[in-house]
């Protein structure tokens, strides 16, 4: 009886992950999944859910989930969305709806991310709503850090877009 309370516990985040997608993206099934390490070390797990769990499209809204492997400050989270953003296209005046939007993180701590058409990207904190982060043409611009063509990791962005 033991065991079987340990491993409901263990699947009680995706169950939890599931009900929330169908109430902030009905239709999106999972897609992909892949790790993201720094110089070998895992920083988190990421999942993406499309309509269907079809191919991306970037005409159509998708989420991305990132389950955090390590503990990390708002700070590195804003500083390094932004470097990532300058190093993708250009830096973009968004760096104090970041501040509202991220948070610390410690491992086992989850971002949702769901595009609300091309401007703008809903974010989910552990399950709660914390902003919505608009700018133009926001969705491609945060998600290419994850999914575009000038990711830090190639490997990565396939196996999250299910390649």
């Amino acid at each position: 009886m033991l065991r079987l309370v340990a491993i409901l516990a263990l699947l009680a985040p995706s169950w939890a992950t599931a009900s929330a997608m169908d109430r902030v993206l009905p239709g999106a099934e999972l897609r992909g999944v892949a790790t993201f390490r720094y110089v070998g070390f895992p920083v988190y797990k990421a999942r993406l859910f499309t309509p269907s769990g079809a191919a991306l499209d970037w005409r159509k809204n998708f989420a991305l989930e990132l389950t955090y492997l390590r503990k990390l400050t708002e700070y590195d989270l804003v500083e390094s969305t932004m470097r990532e953003l300058e190093r993708t296209g250009a830096a973009l005046p968004i760096r104090d709806q970041l501040t509202v939007c991220f948070r610390d993180v410690r491992r086992g701590d989850r971002f949702l991310a769901v595009s609300k058409g091309p401007d703008q990207i809903v974010f989910w904190y552990n399950g709660n709503r914390v902003c919505t982060l608009s700018h133009p043409q926001i969705k491609t611009r945060f998600m290419a850090i994850f999914l575009g063509d000038n990711t830090r990791s190639k490997p990565f962005t396939q196996r999250l877009k299910g390649e």
